[in-house]
């Protein structure tokens, strides 16, 4: 009988612990309701003890919740369609506040997230949205940071992943950054005519100063053409050393000159005409 009395005590014993024990892992915390009041006491990993029928243990977990924000399609500042999509990472600091302060709160941060999105490219521009992410990323980041706050949530970080136009808008912005380049090529290529005109034009009065330099100039072009083993040579004649020349080579006096000189005057010459009506006579 008294065996009996002490197995069943055992038993009770056995089942009462083991209503009593919970385990909480390293990146949880248990909160503990007893007849649906919550502890101020947050249970830390480990075995947790407790009052059986009176308590209850609601786990939290801790860690880096990654939340994909479905794609947003949206108007921007600037009237033009967009389809935006986003990913947000947050974790509980609170764990009482997670679990009082709102029902579900991964649903809840995924609302406030989707439509803080929307917010966020209806105030924007296309440019913002292409190019200046990062401080649109800080932007979304607080506008989802406010509310959740109050829930015992923290945003740790917000990314814009994609922005997917309309066709026809990417070919616009295709011929306008084709447009632009083609704007580029022009203007350094006008740059490196202007820069090549100076330079010619200080040579050109180099030159002009030394009329030497232009014949030496010439003959080194020759030299360069003729290392290509042509068969046909074009050699061009400037005219500055045709005047190079002319200016240095003596002038001969005309037959009037010397006639002039002598003191006689030169016969006339004769027309086709004239001879013909000698020959008559």
């Amino acid at each position: 009988m008294v065996v009996e009395i002490l197995s069943a005590v055992a038993v009770a014993g056995g089942a009462w612990l083991a209503a009593s024990l919970r385990v909480v892992k390293q990146y949880e915390r248990g909160l503990v309701f007893r007849f649906g009041r919550v502890r101020p006491a947050i249970r830390e990993p480990g075995l947790a003890l407790l009052v059986p029928i009176a308590d209850r243990l609601q786990k939290v977990n801790m860690q880096i919740v990654t939340m994909p924000i479905p794609a947003q399609d949206g108007i921007t500042r600037d009237n033009v369609t967009v389809r935006v999509d986003a990913v947000v990472y947050f974790k509980v600091i609170d764990p009482v506040l997670a679990a009082v302060n709102v029902q579900d709160y991964r649903s809840a941060v995924g609302q406030v997230a989707q439509t803080s999105l929307r917010s966020i490219i209806g105030k924007s521009d296309l440019d913002d949205l292409l190019s200046n992410r990062e401080r649109l990323n800080e932007g979304l980041e607080l506008m989802i940071d406010s509310p959740a706050l109050d829930w015992g949530i923290h945003i740790d970080r917000v990314e814009i992943k994609d922005v997917a136009l309309p066709e026809s808008m990417k070919r616009s912005m295709s011929r306008q950054a084709e447009a632009e380049r083609e704007r580029r090529a022009r203007v350094i290529s006008a740059d490196g005519e202007l820069q090549a005109s100076h330079k010619l034009s200080q040579a050109a009065a180099t030159m002009a100063d030394t009329p030497a330099a232009l014949q030496l100039r010439l003959l080194e072009t020759v030299v360069q053409v003729s290392a290509e083993k042509n068969s046909t040579l074009v050699l061009p004649f400037p005219v500055e050393l045709l005047r190079f020349l002319d200016a240095n080579t003596p002038k001969r006096e005309t037959p009037s000159e010397d006639t002039a000189a002598n003191g006689q005057v030169a016969p006339s010459p004769r027309e086709p005409g004239d001879v013909e009506h000698e020959a008559q006579r």
